[in-house]
């Protein structure tokens, strides 16, 4: 196991509010709500490194419109471990913010990076596989990526075609790494049906983990840009007026195409733990209360001849009715109310074009 004192993990906490509205919102996305218990995903994906991460290892990448947010839930992390990007640069440019961040202070570490907004209760699986990718990845020359055994042909995800099993000298863990033959776009359905039926692929999760030497050396031959920020950042005498004058000015392009798809050579772990990473009032579905004919609700409702509706009440003192109503999603807030057909779940995002601008 490495040195956990010498272990940092990068959480993004970044985008939108609109795929929950409308309990979400712009300054509070999907990672800050209360969708699963008491707790916000961001604070379960904290709590998750418990045992893996020391807390002042935890770094938090998210925007400004969301950085107060984020600073009350993060609030067992060193203030500044947080950081606002100055402009949308897509996830390549965070990353990169992230990794010179962590060079700065040790240009040796091991660092994981970890989106803020999955589900993932297993906490114990999700620790053995993680040992084994940060073990993977000080032993080799290798980019490590956790992979997700698919379930479902899904279309909205992007793909990793898995290799033959890797060979890394001292390596010891319980589940070996896999070759990445090549990483694989969001597909048509009928091509991710191609991809189940062949065996060997995987979802990617957006969870890497890798060396600071390793990923820089990927970066100088794939993304100079890049490459040549950390350094500046690592140099710095100032890092917050360095950020703000050279983000902005990074060329957008996301982690997977700038960097994943040209590495020399990137592994993979395929998770053990459950994993979700809750992408509309669909997946909250599953885990909310059954009542009657397969309504999920989160709160008490009253229903006759109604079925397969979807209900989150988060108005204090309402109660909600259903009569004679079918594959509705319902959700109150106390400003608004959302009735939505279900099939129509992913196109509640398209709603922020309509809405007034208080309500984003």
């Amino acid at each position: 196991m490495p040195d956990p004192s010498s272990t940092y993990a990068l959480i993004l906490a970044g985008g939108s509010g609109t795929r929950f509205w409308p309990l979400s919102r712009n300054a509070k996305p999907k990672q800050l709500l209360n969708l699963f218990g008491d707790t916000t995903l961001l604070e379960q994906t904290i709590a998750r490194l418990e045992g893996l991460v020391p807390v002042e290892n935890i770094l938090i990448l998210t925007n400004a419109q969301q950085e107060a947010g984020v600073r009350e839930v993060a609030s067992m992390l060193p203030p500044e471990n947080i950081f606002a990007e100055p402009a949308k640069r897509d996830t390549a440019p965070a990353v990169a913010l992230g990794i010179g961040l962590v060079a700065a202070r040790n240009p040796d570490a091991l660092m994981m990076v970890l989106p803020a907004d999955q589900l993932i209760q297993d906490t114990a699986a999700f620790h053995a596989v993680m040992r084994d990718a940060l073990a993977a990845a000080q032993k080799s020359d290798g980019l490590v990526t956790i992979g997700i055994k698919p379930t479902w042909p899904c279309p909205s995800y992007g793909y990793i075609e898995r290799g033959q099993r890797a060979t890394i000298p001292g390596l010891v863990c319980d589940q070996m790494p896999a070759e990445v033959k090549r990483f694989r776009e969001k597909p048509s359905t009928d091509l991710a049906e191609q991809f189940l039926a062949q065996g060997g692929f995987c979802w990617n999760a957006g969870m890497f983990v890798w060396s600071i030497p390793n990923v820089i050396r990927e970066l100088t031959t794939h993304q100079p840009e890049l490459a040549s920020f950390i350094s500046e950042l690592r140099r710095s005498s100032n890092v917050a007026a360095t950020v703000a004058a050279q983000f902005p000015k990074l060329t957008p392009i996301s982690i997977d195409y700038g960097l994943m798809e040209k590495a020399r050579r990137v592994l993979n772990i395929e998770a053990t733990f459950d994993w979700d990473d809750v992408g509309s009032w669909i997946s909250v579905a599953g885990y909310l209360e059954k009542v009657g004919s397969d309504n999920r609700v989160n709160a008490p409702v009253s229903e006759i001849d109604s079925e397969n509706n979807i209900v989150f009440n988060a108005r204090k003192g309402s109660h909600i009715a259903l009569l004679g109503v079918d594959d509705l999603i319902i959700v109150q807030t106390e400003d608004a109310l959302l009735i939505a057909n279900r099939h129509q779940a992913d196109a509640i995002k398209k709603l922020s074009d309509k809405l007034p601008p208080g309500l984003l």
